[in-house]
């Protein structure tokens, strides 16, 4: 017997009333941003969206769930805009992921989030499919309009290609992280030019690899 499919994360739960939605992630990000992990209640969170309890729990279960889609709402906006070379493409996306890591909010949840995900894999899934997964489209864009300028060859494999974007991503991704949340040093613009020349080094050498 088949079994159907699993639905995406972030479509589990979700209210049915836009206003309602904004302003619990509203709520959610100003909390954490003011009281930190330890300090997030639902029911906080609730009186801060100015709604019932029972309508938080109907939309999200749990506060691990609710702080995963109140980040990744954050992460929706990264955006990667054609600046013309792809060395201004990245360091643009660069600054501004650096930016969003730097946000309290952001500080609080993601890495409690990321402790929580290595003892529980269902929230670790619900990171992927939520936060993980949709900003891999920043480096499918961004290497398309590195292609169609002819910074980079075009794709000869499929699977080959998405195995690029992967490490592409968690490159960009595991270096950023490391340097905001971790190390806490900031990707001050002469740090992202560095990273940015070390990062194009292999990249533009596949056209001559």
């Amino acid at each position: 017997m088949a079994v159907p499919p699993e639905a995406p994360a972030r479509t589990r739960g979700r209210p049915r009333n836009a206003a309602t939605d904004r302003a619990i992630l509203d709520a959610t990000r100003a909390a954490l941003a003011e009281l930190g992990w330890g300090g997030l209640a639902m029911g906080d969170v609730a009186a801060r969206a100015g709604i019932a309890k029972t309508t938080l729990y109907r939309r999200w279960p749990s506060r691990n769930e609710l702080a995963v889609d109140a980040v990744a709402d954050l992460f929706d906006g990264l955006e990667t805009a054609d600046l013309g070379s792809l060395r201004a493409d990245i360091e643009a996306v660069v600054h501004r992921f650096a930016a969003l890591l730097s946000r309290p909010e952001t500080q609080a949840a993601l890495p409690a989030l990321f402790a929580e995900g290595t003892r529980d894999p269902a929230l670790r899934r619900r990171i992927r499919a939520a936060i993980v997964e949709p900003q891999k489209r920043l480096v499918h864009q961004g290497r398309a309009n590195a292609q169609a300028r002819g910074e980079l060859p075009p794709d000869a494999d499929a699977a080959a290609a998405q195995a690029e974007v992967d490490i592409i991503f968690d490159t960009i991704a595991g270096t950023v992280e490391h340097r905001v949340l971790v190390s806490g040093e900031p990707a001050s613009p002469e740090w992202v030019s560095r990273f940015t020349t070390l990062l194009l080094g292999p990249l533009l050498g596949l056209r001559t690899g």
